[in-house]
């Protein structure tokens, strides 16, 4: 009985034993799951922290990661090829230890197009505005979303984002027509890319001399490749454009052909200024005279003792050695008065608004020329050229100053005379030096007087004509300028309707009738478009082509009025195929109505 009640004794010892342990394990257990939510916590505190280093929107962490756990990366793009392809991305991230974007995929991943390895093709998109270049391609890997569990916790960047690549940040030629204006438009062809959506730069330049500009696209400050690495390992962007758009490019850089215009511009004058105008609202200048909002020139507006050139001054290469003495025949023949600005000494938005009033602006061929298209509608641009460089060869400035609507006059002026050259041929080979060259292709390049079309970028014998320095030879110089003010347009106060095209003719037909075994009449009329008897047009003219059926020829007319009968060459008991459309001023064409089928 003792032994029995001994033995109780030692069960209920051994399970207050069991009970206490099991107690104490599990506040234990508890402990440490507290402290292991905690810490969670404070590494999602931490990243949300990191994340708003990034940008001022506010983002609740949790949420974004389980998004992207859970739904992983989705794409869709506009655009057939990779050349003319951007994409919208939710949860693109990018690894700044590979160096790489990263698509994740989960079952709610959505990738548009699905291109699987022709993506590599050579590329899914251009990351630049320059086609088809191979330092331009973008790119991702692909891993599964469960791969996140591995990897460094992501830092989200909550703001809306456009990512691409500058082409060539150090040259101003290169920020607007490359950069500043493809972003500009592209931003505006999507609502989500506004004042507050922020620019991400991939090409690993630093910021180089003209990143002020680029600040003027949006409200947040631009990120640069370098500084992705300074919050965290993994960067997400919850929503994202990558690419951009090259519909307001004119002008490609000889990597496939020789330099000069593209062969389909698709830009005009109007987009160009519209550009203009809104960067210098950005930089709070006005125009001397509102001229442009009413489409009036410079001329116009301005009285001739208000008018004014502008001379840009270059300090250390591409000199006029002779400049105020080309400043002084300008004043004399045009009695106008000169200002000279230069990029090295002034600000950009100071020169801005002096050539934003001038009437005529003169420099050596250089980036600073692309200041054009700040210039009044009227004013004149006069591009000098050094020794052996011919201006048929290098024509930016001139396609940009002749696109339809920019309403610029364009001139070119080219040293002739060797003597009147310093050429450089000691400096470095970027700035034109050709010491580095065989002395047998040094003397080929001083022998030679005329720069024969080459591709880009290094042509050595290009590099030593261009940077070399000109004594401007004024007789020559004033002959070429009065004789290129002589096709000026006198620029009238232009109307909406000079850049409209007509719609189609309406009610189209056809009549005929046989008048011999040999002759027969084809008769031809229409309405007029609907939109005509809305514009005043200076010259209204119809064009109509005549087809026999079976045949690959056609014979056009252009006609003044709505109908015609035809005679010659029209057979009896013939089919023919007829065409009409109408023409604005000479150049600005409809589009043609339904074809007719007109038996005879």
């Amino acid at each position: 009985m003792r032994a029995s009640v001994a033995g109780c004794r030692m069960s209920v010892g051994a399970l207050l034993n069991g009970l206490l342990v099991s107690v104490v394990a599990a506040l234990l257990w508890k402990y440490s799951k507290l402290s292991e939510h905690a810490a969670l916590l404070e590494e999602e505190l931490h990243m949300t922290q990191q994340s708003q280093e990034v940008s001022q929107a506010r983002i609740d962490y949790h949420v974004a990661l389980q998004a992207l756990q859970e739904h992983g990366t989705r794409m869709v793009c506009t655009g057939k090829m990779h050349t003319d392809r951007i994409c919208r991305f939710d949860y693109l991230c990018y690894c700044s230890e590979a160096e790489e974007f990263v698509f994740f995929h989960s079952n709610s991943s959505v990738m548009l197009p699905n291109l699987g390895s022709r993506r590599f093709q050579p590329a899914l998109l251009d990351l630049s505005s320059v086609e088809d270049h191979n330092t331009q391609y973008f790119n991702f890997l692909e891993l599964p979303a469960a791969a996140l569990k591995f990897m460094p916790k992501p830092v989200f960047v909550p703001d809306v984002t456009l990512i691409l690549n500058r082409f060539n940040p150090n040259n101003l030629m290169h920020v607007f027509h490359d950069d500043l204006l493809p972003a500009y438009y592209t931003m505006k062809q999507y609502l989500d890319l506004d004042d507050e959506a922020r620019l991400v730069f991939m090409e690993g330049w630093s910021e180089g001399p003209h990143f002020d500009l680029y600040r003027l696209l949006s409200n947040k400050q631009p990120l640069l490749k370098e500084q992705l690495r300074n919050f965290g390992k993994l960067m997400c962007f919850t929503k994202s454009y990558v690419g951009l758009s090259k519909m307001t490019t004119w002008y490609q850089y000889g990597f496939v052909q020789p330099q000069g215009p593209k062969a389909n511009i698709l830009v005009s004058g109007n987009e160009i200024r519209q550009f203009a105008r809104a960067l210098m609202e950005k930089m709070n200048i006005t125009r001397p005279e509102e001229a442009d909002r009413d489409g009036g020139s410079v001329e116009e507006e301005t009285d001739k003792k208000d008018q004014y050139i502008v001379v840009f001054s270059r300090s250390t290469t591409r000199l006029i050695l002779n400049e105020a003495e080309l400043i002084m025949a300008l004043v004399q023949e045009l009695q106008m008065k000169v200002v000279t600005v230069s990029l090295e000494d002034q600000s950009f938005s100071s020169i801005v608004q002096v050539i934003s009033g001038a009437a005529m602006l003169v420099s050596m061929h250089g980036a600073q020329l692309i200041t054009s298209l700040f210039l009044p509608r009227g004013a004149a641009v006069v591009e000098l050229f050094p020794f052996a460089v011919n201006p048929e060869q290098y024509t930016p400035y001139k396609t940009l100053a002749s696109l339809p609507g920019m309403d610029l006059h364009y001139v070119s002026w080219r040293n002739t005379v060797e003597e009147n050259t310093v050429t450089h041929p000691e400096r470095p080979w970027e700035q034109g030096g050709i010491a580095h060259l065989e002395k047998e292709e040094q003397e080929r390049i001083l022998a030679s007087k005329d720069v024969p079309r080459h591709l880009c970028c290094r042509n050595p014998e290009w590099l030593f004509r261009i940077y070399q320095d000109t004594r401007v030879d004024l007789a020559s110089f004033l002959d070429v300028l009065r004789e290129g003010m002589k096709s000026k347009p006198s620029l009238k106060k232009s109307r909406a309707a000079s850049i409209v095209h007509p719609g189609r003719v309406r009610e189209p037909q056809c009549q005929t009738s046989v008048q011999t075994s040999s002759e027969a009449r084809l008769t031809v009329s229409w309405q007029i478009p609907w939109n005509l008897k809305y514009l005043k047009v200076r010259e209204v003219k119809y064009e109509v082509w005549i087809q026999e059926q079976g045949e690959n020829t056609y014979m056009p007319y252009i006609l003044p009025q709505q109908n015609y009968t035809f005679s010659e060459n029209i057979k009896p008991f013939t089919t023919y195929l007829v065409w009409v459309r109408c023409i604005f001023n000479k150049s600005l064409l409809g589009p043609f109505a339904d074809v007719l089928m007109c038996r005879t």
